[in-house]
């Protein structure tokens, strides 16, 4: 049996017909807080609860040993359960729809995080800066709004909540673009940029980046930065006082990796966030926002 025959066989449905895939990232592998402590103890479990299906829905996008129609089905699948089409066949799903349920936050939320998926099973290039920003908005935006919903929060938090989501999705596309490339011919870098720096996608895979592909990223960050000023107004939008330190704890977070991308080659090596950029970012996010 090949290496490929195995990633096929673990992609294979269970026997109970479930069609989610653990790939076993999790929380840990994340570049901000999961329904930290900091979130009020009885909307943590509902947080979870949305992370875990965004996290199934994401590694069937990503998973190698599927094509993809198999991928946009088993999504299908997920909305069907989420949606209460079907009862079976996605427990994350399931157990997504008895929490919005108890919530009341509406199922858009993960729901077009699918629109997101399944453009990953099918869409592996991205023509310019604004098709990026289009799919950040169904990959990314979903999750801030969610979250703020969850707090009953106004929907006048949702642009500044877009940007910081959109420019934590971009720094994660940096962060990854090698092996993104390398392991699913996946591009997030977008092409027209390539194209004006005389760079091209196969630069992705050498071993340093060439002036070219720097000039390309560098340009990415300049506007990153851009997305993470505007999200940096959230913290003071946001009523809910715990909510608004862990969103404050994220802006640190999206600044000090965007300033890591932009020192550092992410072609060299995997440029991330460590131990002490994350104390750090809790130290800026001054305790007075808690109670302010």
């Amino acid at each position: 049996m090949t290496a490929n025959d195995n990633e096929l066989a673990r992609a294979a449905p269970a026997p109970d017909g479930n069609v989610e895939i653990a790939s076993g990232k999790g929380k840990g592998d994340e570049n901000f807080p999961v329904g930290s402590w900091l979130i009020r103890a009885g909307l943590r479990k509902h947080v979870h609860a949305f992370y875990n299906f965004a996290r199934h829905a994401d590694d069937i996008a990503d998973h190698p040993g599927l094509s993809a129609d198999d991928k946009v089905a088993r999504l299908d699948m997920m909305e069907a359960v989420l949606t209460g089409a079907r009862d079976q066949a996605a427990p994350s799903a399931l157990v997504l729809r008895t929490s919005l349920q108890e919530s009341g936050v509406s199922a858009i939320h993960a729901r077009e995080l699918l629109v997101a998926f399944r453009q990953d099973a099918r869409k592996n290039r991205y023509e310019s800066w604004a098709e990026l920003m289009d799919y950040c908005r169904y990959s990314a935006a979903p999750v801030g709004r969610y979250m703020l919903d969850l707090h009953g929060e106004s929907r006048e938090t949702w642009p500044a909540s877009d940007a910081l989501c959109a420019a934590l999705q971009v720094n994660n596309h940096l962060q990854d673009v090698a092996p993104d490339l390398r392991n699913m011919d996946r591009c997030y870098v977008p092409q027209d940029w390539l194209a004006k720096h005389g760079a091209a996608t196969d630069d992705i895979a050498r071993e340093t980046s060439t002036p070219g592909l720097r000039a390309v990223f560098d340009e990415m960050l300049v506007e990153t930065k851009t997305l993470n000023t505007a999200g940096a107004a959230l913290p003071g939008l946001v009523k809910a006082r715990r909510l608004r330190v862990e969103i404050a704890v994220i802006v640190n977070l999206a600044h000090r990796l965007t300033a890591k991308l932009q020192a550092h080659d992410a072609l060299a090596m995997r440029v991330k966030l460590n131990s002490t950029d994350f104390a750090a970012a809790a130290l800026l996010a001054s305790p007075r926002l808690l109670w302010s």
